[in-house]
């Protein structure tokens, strides 16, 4: 799918193109590639004179070879970009391509994005970009607008990771923690750190992004700051990251405690049991042994008083247990 998006009165406007004709009749400042097919990127190569790197999207690419700036002024950004799927969590790399002195647009410079499916933050931007006037005067400000809008929508992810650990921590300091809801829990915490964890990566991503802009020197002052207020929000989710690591850990210590105390419980049972049919045990051993003569056993009475002898050997300690509380 191939996306472009032009200014007009200050507004971001979308326009979905299917053929090179149309491509022509437009002049963007950001131009969007999902998923392109080998078509699509022959139109960009044949209008734009932009050859897409094959691999633009690789996921084992060096992590040093992801920010580089060509001979020709192209600036190239490999960033990952977040999707809190409830189901499943995961980023996606996008790959970057500013051509700041684009000769078949006329302008200063238009923005390239590739990737293989949609991105929420794109969508945010898009959303807010329609709705304000003068938000957007670039593609460097594209470029920058979208890792602010990646920090809030990592922001908002972690907002939501509040809400959830919340409503565990009900159910583990409730102190009624079965099996089956402890299992639950721990399904539920870790969802929680595996999508903490990838928001703390995804911001290390957006950081390193921002500071190899500010460092190749292609903002003016007014985008610099900008820049460097992106790093400062960056540097306020550290915090709320780390102090989720530590709830997540604690809700994870409780919640295996109180299966440590379920099985503690099953164990005391077995313990109880096993010490209270020991005198018994040992009656009918002594009864059992194969004597030649044995006066208990000659009278009618024998086998009757020594089961009422193992009956009460059993009741005693049952007794002194209740008594001290250990059957509770």
């Amino acid at each position: 799918m191939l996306n472009i998006f032009t200014l007009a009165n200050g507004r971001l406007f979308q326009e979905e193109i299917e053929s090179l004709e149309e491509l022509s009749r437009f002049q963007p400042i950001w131009v969007d590639l999902e998923n392109p097919s080998p078509e699509e990127k022959h139109w960009i190569k044949q209008y734009y004179d932009l050859q897409i790197p094959d691999d633009a999207m690789d996921e084992d690419i060096e992590e040093s070879a992801r920010f580089y700036e060509e001979d020709n002024g192209e600036l190239h950004i490999r960033s990952d970009f977040l999707i809190a799927d409830e189901d499943e969590p995961r980023t996606v790399r996008v790959a970057f391509i500013l051509n700041q002195h684009n000769n078949a647009l006329k302008s200063k410079g238009v923005l390239f994005s590739i990737h293989d499916e949609d991105v929420p933050v794109f969508r945010l931007l898009r959303m807010r970009a329609r709705r304000a006037p003068g938000l957007i005067a670039d593609a460097k400000e594209v470029l920058l607008k979208l890792f602010d809008a990646d920090a809030e929508y990592s922001a908002d992810t972690l907002e939501n990771i509040y809400d959830h650990l919340e409503l565990v921590s009900k159910k583990v300091l409730s102190g009624d923690v079965t099996d089956a809801l402890a299992g639950e829990v721990l399904a539920a915490i870790a969802r929680q750190e595996d999508l903490n964890g990838r928001i703390r990566r995804n911001v290390m991503d957006t950081r390193r992004a921002v500071s190899f802009m500010m460092r190749s020197r292609m903002l003016n002052a007014e985008q610099f700051e900008e820049a460097r207020q992106i790093l400062r929000d960056i540097e306020s989710l550290d915090s709320h990251t780390a102090f989720l690591f530590d709830k997540i850990n604690f809700l994870m210590d409780a919640t295996v405690g109180f299966i440590n105390i379920n099985q503690n419980k099953i164990i005391k049972i077995f313990s109880v049991a096993s010490v209270a049919l020991l005198p018994p045990t040992l009656i009918a051993s002594i009864y059992g042994m194969n004597f030649q003569f044995m006066p208990e056993l000659a009278q009618t009475w024998g086998y009757p008083m020594s089961l009422v002898l193992m009956l009460i050997s059993a009741l005693v300690p049952m007794w002194y247990f209740r008594r001290r509380g250990w059957l509770k």
